[in-house]
Order: structure tokens, then sequence, then C-alpha cells
């Protein structure tokens, strides 16, 4: 009788466990560092960091893991970004406000989707503005900063590209560096993506050998959030499909032997679980440096949330297959276990 009470409180403790891993990610507030049993790792919880926050880009530098994050707000309020660094993945330290629009003279609303590169010791973060569309003021901005905390300054004065080429509406930019050390952007809404070269001071573009500037990539399905990483010398590019204030909005891939591509979809790797969240997308990619070891870092929506700006950011392992291909990834509550970069 003894053993069956105890059994009995062990798994009342274990469904209290569950249901609050399940509440703190629906209200997007802190979920709570925490272990399975005792001895386990040490795991972040998702959402890794409390508030509304979408779009996250993550990368590395030095000793610290560090993300960039939409501050997922209505567009005349989302006018300044948050960052977040962490030495492992569990523990969070929010730097607010590295750039906002009293900094760049043309912004006036909707800064989104930021991706940063450092180059030299110098931190350029670039942006979107303005939801722009044909006529407007607004597109793809930079900035630049002495730390990766900022403050960020407009590097320019005006947007890196403000027009619509291809059909690609000028918002979620990535900025990628291939093998030869050239830096490329790739961007695109409205279901076109574009891929450009930049200048080595990130002024403005290169043409391409042909002539051109803008190449458009758009693969099946793309609809935006564009990401690139190479692995094996392939050159893996992801997008966001379906409508981001919507249940089904996923991630897909394809893989091409050059960051021009041409890329053919391989297939869909993270979406909603109904069980856990919804609206799985706009991700980015992180590799420990050293080892096969992958992460994405990417949005989702909570199950009690309907608003299409309450969005949290998450983040879960990512595995490949022997042949290289991604295989689904299993969005959970838990999230990662401590990993130092």
């Amino acid at each position: 009788m003894k053993n069956c009470f105890l059994l009995g409180a062990l798994l009342n403790c274990l469904v209290a466990v569950g249901a609050y891993a399940q509440t703190t990610a629906a209200t997007g507030k802190p979920a709570g560092r925490r272990a399975n049993v005792k001895g386990s790792p040490e795991r972040a919880g998702n959402p890794v960091f409390p508030g509304w926050y979408a779009d996250p880009e993550a990368t590395i530098f030095g000793k610290q893991y560090w993300i960039y994050p939409t501050y997922s707000a209505p567009f005349d309020q989302q006018v300044f970004m948050d960052a977040f660094s962490s030495p492992d993945l569990v523990h969070w330290t929010k730097h607010p406000r590295i750039i906002d629009t009293a900094s760049v003279a043309w912004a006036r609303r909707a800064m989104w989707a930021p991706s940063i590169v450092k180059k030299g010791s110098q931190y350029f973060l670039f942006f979107g503005a303005n939801d722009v569309h044909e006529g407007e003021v607004g597109g793809i901005g930079v900035a630049v900063a002495s730390k990766p905390e900022g403050p960020f300054r407009d590097h320019l004065g005006k947007p890196l590209i403000g027009n619509i080429h291809n059909g690609a509406q000028p918002i979620d930019q990535f900025v990628f560096q291939d093998a030869d050390g050239q830096y490329y952007m790739i961007y695109g809404g409205w279901s076109h993506c574009n891929i450009v070269r930049l200048k080595p001071d990130f002024t403005g573009l290169l043409p391409y050998p042909d002539g051109s500037t803008y190449k458009e990539i758009t693969p099946q399905n793309y609809v935006e959030g564009p990401f690139m990483f190479r692995r094996g010398g392939k050159y893996y590019f992801m997008w966001s499909e379906g409508g981001w204030g919507g249940p089904n909005y996923s991630v897909a891939y394809a893989i091409a032997d050059s960051p021009l591509g041409p890329f053919q979809r391989v297939g869909k790797i993270l979406q909603q679980d109904p069980t856990v969240a919804t609206g799985a997308g706009h991700h980015s990619v992180i590799q420990v440096p050293g080892k096969d070891e992958w992460y994405i870092v990417y949005h989702r929506r909570p199950l009690t949330e309907t608003d299409a700006n309450h969005r949290v950011t998450c983040i879960d392992r990512m595995y490949f297959d022997a042949q290289g291909h991604i295989q689904p990834v299993k969005i959970t509550a838990e999230g990662v276990t401590a990993q130092k970069p």
C-alpha cells in the first residue's frame, strides 16, 4: 500500500510538471529551466525567454550564443528590437532596444526579421522596415555597432534595397558568407525570393558576372523567411510556407551544389504539433563549432493564443539522416540541454 501511495504521488507530480510546461508555453511567460528526473540535464524549456518574439536569427559570437528576434506586436508598435545572449542555450540575458526607429530616420514602423554578421571589429544588423510597397519608402536597411548588443546606428541613411524586384517584397533578409568569403543576401516576401551579392563594406550590391544584380531562386511553395547554411559541401536552403498568422505556418528545405541553386523542394521539416504549439516557422539554424550538432531556433504560437502577434521563440534539436537529409523536427516544451559554443 505504501508503494502504491508513493507511485501515485510521483505520477501526480509528473502530471503537474507537464501541465506547468504547457501553461507557461501557452502564456509566453518564463517556462523556467527544468529537469525531467533527478540527475538529468538541465533544460532551457520552450519558450527560451519570456515575451512575444518572432523571426529569430541565432548566431554565435565568441563564447556566447545570440538570438536577434522581431518584437512581435502590431506594426505601429513594432518599432524596436531586443537581443538575447546565452553561454549555454539555457540561461539567457536580455539586451533591450539594441535599435529603434529613432536611430533610423527613414524607418517609421514595422522593424522586423533581423540578420546579423560580424566583420572585423564591427557588427552589421540587417533589418526590414515599414512593410514597404511599390512607391513607398522602406525596405531592407543596415545598421552597425561596435558590440553585439549595440546600440546600432543606421549605416547608410537609406534602405539598402527599397524597391520590388522579381515580385519579391524587400523583407526577411538573411546574410550568408560563402566559403570564398563572398557575402550574399537572400530575401523576399510575397512568395518570391531573390539572392544578391553584397559589397564588402555592406554599402551596396555587386552585379553578378552576367551583369544581373537580382537573381530569383524561388523554390516550390516558398512564401518568406529564407535561410541558408552549408554542410558536407552542400547548400541547404530553407524557407517558411503557409500564412504567418495561422496554425499551418511551417518550414521546408532544398539542397543544391551552389548558393544560386537550382533548388528543388525536398520536404517539410518543421510544423505544428497540436499537442504542443501551432504556427511553427520563420527560423534560423546554429551549429555547435567543431561538431556536427545542430539546433533550429524558431517561433511558434502557444495553444491558448489566437492573436497573430502572440508568438514565442523556441529551440529544438535538428538531425540529419545518413543521406544528409534533414529529419522532421520534434517541437517540445522541454527544449534543449545546456551546450557551450
